[in-house]
């Protein structure tokens, strides 16, 4: 069994937590969401590597000294700088909908007891026009971008100046670096192991240099180490199973909550599950009943935790 110590300082059911980068922290921050708990989950869409969630960040610390990139695609308007949950009819709309989410991302991550960054790839793909880093590629044509490897140090400093752009504003912040066990088929299975590789290597020099504010989640070695089988991914044999992820939240909660969170996930494990029961009939008055009922116990576990 791969070992996962108890946190020094565990979570608390009030603490606010962001999570950011690759769909591993998009399976992580939905599943605190749907627990009550306070958390936001890239606003501006997934991102992959460590330069791009660099520059999401520091975009969103330093909205007034940088000019977001967007371009006219083939049905609407996008930023080079999130992913296809932000577009807009023309280009004004669009940045007025990525200076909004960029503005959500920086009020978050000032208030934050937690900071979860999921690192996916060490690749990244840069805009053959200026050569400067993307977070999406929108589907645009292959020629527009070149592959680019990042070197461990890059990796590394990458992360680091984002932890200082971080502690600047919000010095209490504590950051937890996972890497994805998404399994990136398109580089080959030697080079997606080449990649995370990179990133493991890199997310060792970062705890090293911040060893008191940054440390590591090992969701990719539990789902390599320790599940080991196929039946642990999904259908393309690439994402982790919906058995897998619910395996990694148990030990994620064993080990990062103090007992007082784990109290409530426990009370509010009936609530999460009615929630997301499918009716027949969504307008039924019984079903609006009962979603009342379910709000109403959500909000007195609330007021019990001193949530509200």
């Amino acid at each position: 069994m791969v070992e996962v110590p108890e946190w020094r300082n565990p979570m608390s059911v009030t603490d606010h937590s962001v999570f950011l980068g690759s769909c591993f922290a998009q399976y992580m921050g939905e599943r605190f969401q749907s627990f009550g708990l306070s958390a936001l989950c890239n606003p501006l869409g997934v991102l992959y590597n460590p330069e791009s969630i660099r520059l999401q960040v520091r975009a969103a610390l330093h909205a007034d000294e940088v000019e977001i990139p967007v371009f006219k695609a083939e049905r609407d308007w996008r930023s080079w700088w999130a992913g296809t949950l932000i577009s807009g009819k023309d280009e004004q709309e669009c940045r007025t909908v990525t200076e909004g989410a960029l503005q959500m991302l920086r009020l978050s991550l000032i208030s934050a007891d937690w900071l979860f960054l999921t690192l996916g790839t060490s690749v990244c793909y840069r805009l053959q026009a200026n050569g400067e880093v993307v977070a999406n590629c929108h589907k645009e044509p292959h020629g527009r971008f070149r592959e680019d490897w990042l070197s461990m140090p890059a990796c590394a400093d990458a992360l680091s100046a984002l932890t200082d752009d971080l502690l600047g504003e919000n010095p209490e912040l504590r950051i937890v670096l996972t890497v994805s066990p998404f399994r990136y088929a398109k580089y080959g299975f030697h080079g997606n192991q080449v990649a995370k590789s990179t990133l493991i290597l890199a997310v060792e020099e970062v705890m090293r240099r911040y060893p008191d504010r940054v440390s590591y989640f090992p969701a990719y070695e539990i789902v390599l180490d320790e599940l080991r089988d196929y039946r642990f991914y999904a259908e393309d044999m690439l994402h982790p199973s919906g058995v897998a992820v619910d395996y990694i939240w148990q030990r994620l909660v064993q080990s990062a909550m103090n007992p007082a969170m784990r109290k409530y996930l426990q009370e509010y494990a009936p609530i999460r599950s009615g929630l997301c029961h499918k009716p027949l009939n969504p307008e039924a008055a019984a079903y609006r009943k009962f979603l009342a009922n379910l709000e109403e116990k959500a909000k007195m576990l609330r007021v019990k935790y001193n949530m509200e």
